[in-house]
């Protein structure tokens, strides 16, 4: 399976492995699955630690978010001129900009979204799996 991470599936992996179910636990450990990151997620990543949100023990949310990139075996899904266009047709019940983007990268991509947020859930078009 493709996969795009979330934001809090991307912490949750890495910060906090147990809030992740048996199953998607098992889905992001196997190595035939490929892990793809929005870099939308790296922004809202450094907004929730600049607002104390998340605690990073680290110099930086910058730094801390490189090491991770250096460990984890994600992908790079691009943010790129489709994706901003699907982003404003996408079909999601709210106007959140970062929640926008990353369903409207996982269209674009033709990835399958590893999500916990049940507005993404619920949305018609976007390939979705619950966390």
């Amino acid at each position: 399976m493709r996969l795009l991470l979330d934001t809090h599936v991307l912490l949750w992996s890495v910060l906090a492995p147990d809030k992740l179910s048996p199953p998607a636990a098992a889905v992001l450990e196997d190595p035939a699955n490929e892990l793809w990151l929005s870099p939308v997620t790296s922004w809202e990543i450094c907004l929730l630690a600049e607002r104390g949100r998340i605690a990073i023990h680290s110099a930086s949310p910058e730094e801390w978010l490189r090491g991770v990139l250096a460990r984890v075996p994600v992908k790079e899904a691009s943010l790129n001129h489709e994706v901003a266009l699907r982003s404003r047709t996408v079909d999601l019940e709210h106007q959140d900009p970062a929640d926008r983007f990353i369903a409207a990268t996982a269209l674009v991509y033709d990835l399958i979204l590893l999500t916990t947020d049940e507005r993404l859930l619920r949305s018609a078009h976007v390939r979705t799996m619950r966390v």
